[in-house]
């Protein structure tokens, strides 16, 4: 059953509202335990185990760790509850399968709010074996040595009354700590009371042992324990007394036999990765009490396998614990005849479905959910799976009802600083301070981390990244990110810690952190696209949060528009909402957002985003012109030319870096309006920056010239591969596709497939369209569907937006058409195409259609054909008969 939550119920005057804990899912870390437990108990029950055996690996040990309001408390008290009472185990969680096995859990709580220490942890342990109902001689008589040595005014009686152990565990352990002082000393034959005469007793009894009489055979058995009576009874002796309780455990009664599974929560607060005393203590606990089970419960992974810890603690190593280590490794022993896996599980976020379950059941109303469904999908959106913001959400949800406000989601709208206090809790300084540094990032690696936070060494950031809020990408640019509402918080929240950071310090930052990622950029290779966009990303983001100078990202963004790849920047200024922007920096990520979305939206939208965005006035000129420079592209794709037109030749007057392409593109909008002579002289003048080889090749296709084009778009993709530019490559290929696919050469099927191969890596959408009409001009004439295929096809480009390539899909399906000699069909192209070119441009797609099905034109051609119209017209209808006869002399592509 749910117990009360009275922090809540302590928070209003209302009776009638019903606060219980809630407590959400959790079922694969009970199942991750239960299976471990089950295979410790199958182990210890076997034979051949040895509790006394201090060489063998030890599996005895689960951890669960994660970031601080994560739920590890919780769970451990409901691991403890669950295995004590069956009654209280979750209905989500499955029954153990261990039989009539008796487990004895004790929770023992390392918080500094629980002023734990090592003697009461040993005491907590020892009290609950109480409950078993018989002496444990051998360490009773140990600890009750060490108590009067340690503690000469302060009976152990006294003590668990004062520390509130005797109330929790019961009062027989001192009635059995007499009890076997009072048997040992009966054995020994000596007379008086034993009460006051521990010291006697011990040393008698070690003498005893030491030869071996009779007399005390049941405790021989203990090959270590007159060492342990003889030594100096100090904390480091005690560390070890829990070898005496595994043994005293293994030779229980089988009626009364236990295994304890002991709880430790908080882990991370016994101490530092610099003072592990305490941390050694513990681990010696563990180690000697392999017959018990333990389930550690922290903020970080427990370390104990790592051998660079070797001196620090008494038993480290993957092959002392072999569960600890990061991936499975067979045992050095044969105890373990398999490998065993990790016993160290991350203990995860809740998912949406569970923070709403969290929050309805958390506090009720007549039975019903007080908070309402749309402040606990707010909620439960902005916690990212974090209970304890839900915890603090509940609590302002309170408060807001106390004050006499009806909570609304936008109340919960909100950072709490709280957060921050629990995740620095347990850091150091300078770990404080690399964390503040790294949520600028979205992603970091150690080195960009101990950059930005301007620290000499990575020692600080290499801590950091394993702490649980951090996470681990191992296949990203940068492995390691925050978790989502750390970095929220500490970026968002009003920080009132000691050490907080003053605005002043906030933007210091990120000028650090800006720079680091410039270095980092100038610093890798020319052809890394990978890492220019993860450094424009998030370069981006800080100087438009920081309102920063461009710098360095005035040469990253032409760098990025150079290749023509267009990888998304998913920057929040890339939606389709209008941007107000209010420095140069929301200007660019607005610019790069808008050039790379044009690939998958209407290009009347592209025009509007970068009307917009020249307007500003707050880019440096030479990044104004590459909006304009985009914008005419897009005019043209849209096919307002004279716009687009008026666009290049300001370009091309400016002399800047765009200046050859918008001369390209100006010898493009000559061929358009069919002028192709003047098209063929320009592209003589434009070099490689201007892509003189993919100009002759547009010119060269629609005069039926398709050798000359493939020539010329294969040198353009050879140009192009030869300096890195894999969207000229791709975008030349597909061209080239495009041209053979009209011809019956055997090597087109290779040449759409090296398209499609190239067009893989990049996001060009006309290029892509460009393949598939080849596709389609492979099969014209078949059965194979084509028209079903053109007309998806023509729906898909219609939502682009990009008439040159519904012009070019309606010329496709007219060379199908005449292939098959339907006349209507190619009557209805016809007229789809006047239709698409009435404003003039690519009217010669109109003229194409009629060489094909050789009919004479309706007009005199405006177009200035390189060569006489009825060479271009012979050209075009002789790979309509040539596909034709292909057909009819061999068998179709498509099924008959």
């Amino acid at each position: 059953m749910p117990g009360r939550d009275l922090r809540a119920l302590f928070s209003t005057n209302d009776r009638t509202l019903g606060a219980a804990e809630a407590f959400t899912n959790r079922q694969a870390q009970w199942e991750f335990a239960v299976a471990a437990l089950a295979e410790h108990l199958r182990h210890v029950s076997n034979s051949a185990f040895d509790p006394e055996d201090l060489e063998a690996a030890r599996d005895n040990v689960v951890v669960f760790h994660g970031i601080g309001g994560i739920g590890k408390s919780t769970l451990s008290r409901k691991f403890e509850a669950s295995l004590a009472d069956p009654w209280q185990r979750p209905a989500q969680w499955g029954a153990p399968a261990w039989g009539g096995a008796r487990i004895l859990p004790v929770r023992i709580d390392l918080a500094r709010s629980a002023s734990p220490d090592f003697e009461k942890i040993v005491l907590s342990v020892r009290l609950a074996l109480a409950a078993i109902g018989q002496p444990l001689p051998a360490f009773d008589l140990a600890l009750r040595r060490y108590w009067e040595h340690q503690h000469p005014w302060d009976p152990l009686e006294d003590f668990l009354n004062r520390g509130g152990l005797a109330a929790r565990f019961g009062k027989a352990l001192p009635q059995q700590m007499q009890s076997a002082l009072a048997d040992v000393a009966q054995a020994l034959l000596l007379p008086g009371t034993v009460g006051s005469a521990v010291g006697q007793v011990t040393g008698a009894l070690v003498g005893a042992l030491r030869e071996r009489r009779q007399t005390v055979r049941a405790l021989a058995g203990c090959s270590r324990l007159a060492d342990l009576l003889e030594s100096e009874p100090d904390l480091d002796s005690l560390s070890y007394y829990p070898h005496l309780l595994a043994w005293e455990i293994a030779r229980v009664p089988a009626e009364k036999w236990v295994t304890p599974v002991i709880l430790l929560d908080a882990f991370e607060e016994i101490g530092d990765r610099t003072h592990r005393d305490f941390e050694r203590l513990l681990q010696r606990l563990v180690w000697l009490m392999p017959n018990a089970f333990f389930v550690i419960t922290g903020r970080s992974r427990l370390q104990w396998a790592d051998e660079a810890l070797q001196g620090q603690l008494d038993f480290t190593g993957s092959t002392a614990w072999p569960g600890l280590a990061a991936h499975d490794i067979p045992q050095a022993r044969n105890e373990f005849p398999t490998p065993r896996r990790e016993r160290q599980m991350l203990i995860g976020d809740f998912s949406f479905e569970d923070c709403d379950d969290y929050l309805a059941r958390r506090l009720s109303a007549d039975g019903s959910p007080l908070i309402s469904e749309p402040i606990r999908t707010v909620i439960g959106q902005r916690s990212h799976g974090l209970p304890l913001y839900l915890d603090l959400s509940v609590m302002r949800f309170l408060e807001l009802r106390r004050s006499g406000h009806t909570p609304q989601p936008t109340d919960f709208d909100h950072e709490f600083p709280a957060l921050i206090a629990r995740t620095l809790s347990d850091l150091t300084a300078p770990e404080r301070h690399v964390l503040r540094s790294v949520s600028l990032f979205s992603s970091f690696d150690v080195a960009l981390a101990t950059r930005a936070a301007a620290l000499p060494q990575q020692a600080s950031a290499q801590r950091l990244v394993e702490r649980p809020f951090v996470r681990e990408t191992p296949c990203g640019l940068w492995p390691y990110h925050l978790h989502a509402l750390t970095r929220a918080t500490i970026r968002g929240a009003d920080d009132q810690t000691d050490d907080r950071w003053s605005p002043a310090d906030w933007q210091q930052a990120a000028i650090r952190a800006f720079a680091a990622l410039g270095e980092r950029w100038s610093g890798g290779s020319d052809r890394d696209r990978l890492l220019l966009v993860g450094c424009l990303r998030q370069g981006l983001a800080i100087a438009r949060d920081y309102r920063l100078d461009l710098g360095w990202l005035t040469e990253a963004a032409w760098t990025y528009v150079g290749d023509s790849v267009w990888e998304p920047l998913d920057l929040a200024a890339s939606s389709e909402r209008e941007v107000e922007a209010a420095t140069a920096a929301d200007a660019l990520v607005e610019l790069l957002s808008a050039l790379a979305r044009r690939q998958h939206q209407n290009r009347s939208r592209t025009v509007e985003r970068l009307v917009a965005v020249a307007d500003t006035g707050l880019l440096p000129a030479e990044l104004c012109e590459m909006a304009v420079y985009y914008r005419a592209k897009a005019q043209r794709d849209l096919g307002h030319t004279e716009g687009s037109r008026q666009g290049m030749q300001l370009v091309v007057a400016g002399g800047g870096r765009l200046a050859p392409n918008a001369r390209r593109g100006l010898a493009h909008l000559s061929r358009l309006a069919g002028d192709f002579p003047t098209a063929l002289e320009a592209a003589e003048h434009l070099g490689r920056a201007g892509r003189h080889h993919r100009v002759v090749g547009d010119v060269r296709w629609v005069q039926g010239d398709m050798s000359l084009a493939a020539q010329a778009f294969g040198a353009a993709r050879a140009e192009a591969e030869e300096h890195g530019k894999s969207g000229e490559a791709a975008m030349s290929q597909a061209m080239r596709a495009f041209t053979l696919a009209f011809t019956t050469d055997p090597i087109t099927d290779d040449e759409i497939d090296l398209g499609e191969h190239l067009l893989a890596q990049v996001d060009l959408r006309a290029a892509a369209l460009d393949i598939r009409i080849a596709a389609l001009l492979r099969d014209a004439g078949t059965d194979a569907g084509v028209e079903g295929r053109a007309q998806v096809l023509a729906a898909e480009i219609n939502t682009s937006g990009l008439l040159f390539v519904q012009a070019k899909l309606e010329l496709a399906r007219a060379f199908h058409h005449a292939i098959r000699d339907d006349q209507a069909g190619v009557a209805s192209r016809i007229s789809r195409l006047r239709e698409l070119t009435r404003e003039g441009y690519y009217a010669y797609y109109v003229d194409i259609a009629h060489f094909m099905a050789d009919l004479a034109l309706d007009t005199p051609s405006r177009a200035q054909w390189l060569d006489e119209q009825q060479t271009v017209h012979q050209r075009w209808r002789s790979m309509v008969t040539d596909r034709r006869a292909l057909l009819i002399s061999g068998p179709a592509t498509g099924a008959p």
